[in-house]
């Protein structure tokens, strides 16, 4: 009898000792990524933030001091305020593009099959693989005066039209640019969605408009926020192709920076320009952030 109950005792396993890393603290194994974080964004940073409070002296250039002058002068000059009222109204035109495009385009291309579906993934995300400086100056041969478009409308009869240096030119190759960043959000997005309940809507009757406002979007607003936050916190900080399809008279936020640090050897006045926008970006991007999911949260129950 013991011998029966010996042998269908199950046997235990042998104890396993754990890694030598489970021994240590959760902070000690974070310590090496935030110093990197520390060495690289939080102290530049801090140090441009203590440069705004300089002063600039034309003949013998920054000189530190505590005061609150180059603040005064970027948010009391109106020469500043068309600026950022620019720089955002170029930004929230791109986010809104991207998003209604790139909502569509993932929408079609989640509804693909293979091969066509990677065909066309490349394709959208063939943009990241050329060179943002590479892009511009082909926006710029197309838009420009003697380019495709204007010879196209040329040949019709109509035209020629200034495309080149205006909002217009640099909304176009912006969207251009940002387009992949919101594609892939909103497909990650229709990835995680259930089949079922697009058939299910279908099953009692509704149209597939209905079910596209009712049933699809709502799950999608997950994806659209997070490209939104993407594409408008790059096209805010774009400088490449401002600079290049903007030109000299169509300055924002980033331009403004350059010239300040590299052509007027203003660096109190460039920095403070520098942490302004950011501070207006991360203001925006919250706020965006907070409404769009309160109303989400609220739409789902």
């Amino acid at each position: 009898m013991a011998e029966t109950l010996q042998a269908a005792r199950p046997e235990t396993a042998p104890a396993t000792r754990a890694p030598w890393h489970a021994y240590l603290p959760m902070w000690l194994m974070s310590a090496p990524a935030m110093l990197l974080f520390v060495a690289l964004v939080l102290i530049p940073l801090l140090m441009t933030l203590a440069l705004t409070f300089y002063q600039f002296d034309p003949s013998s250039g920054p000189i530190a001091a505590f005061q609150f002058g180059n603040y005064a002068e970027v948010l009391f000059d109106s020469y500043f305020h068309t600026i950022f009222l620019r720089t955002f109204g170029i930004s929230l035109t791109v986010t809104a593009v991207c998003a209604v495009v790139g909502t569509f385009e993932a929408y079609v291309l989640s509804r693909m099959g293979d091969p066509w579906r990677s065909l066309f993934l490349l394709v959208i995300l063939s943009p990241l693989l050329v060179s943002i400086v590479v892009r511009a100056f082909g926006w710029s041969m197309l838009l420009g005066s003697g380019g495709v478009i204007n010879q196209t409308f040329a040949g019709l009869g109509m035209g020629p039209f200034k495309l080149e240096y205006t909002n217009f030119a640099i909304v176009i190759a912006l969207v251009h640019v940002m387009l992949p960043f919101m594609v892939i959000p909103v497909w990650t997005s229709l990835q995680r969605l259930d089949p079922q309940t697009e058939n299910a809507a279908l099953s009692l009757m509704a149209s597939p408009a209905t079910t596209l406002r009712r049933i699809v979007l709502p799950q999608l607003v997950p994806g659209i926020l997070s490209g939104s936050l993407m594409v408008f916190g790059l096209s805010a900080s774009a400088f490449a192709i401002p600079s290049l399809l903007g030109g000299r008279r169509l300055k924002v936020a980033a331009t403004a920076v350059y010239d300040q640090f590299l052509s007027s050897l203003n660096w109190p006045l460039g920095a403070t320009i520098a942490v302004l926008l950011l501070a207006a970006n991360l203001i925006v991007m919250l706020t965006y952030y907070r409404l769009l999911d309160r109303r989400y949260s609220r739409s789902m129950g």
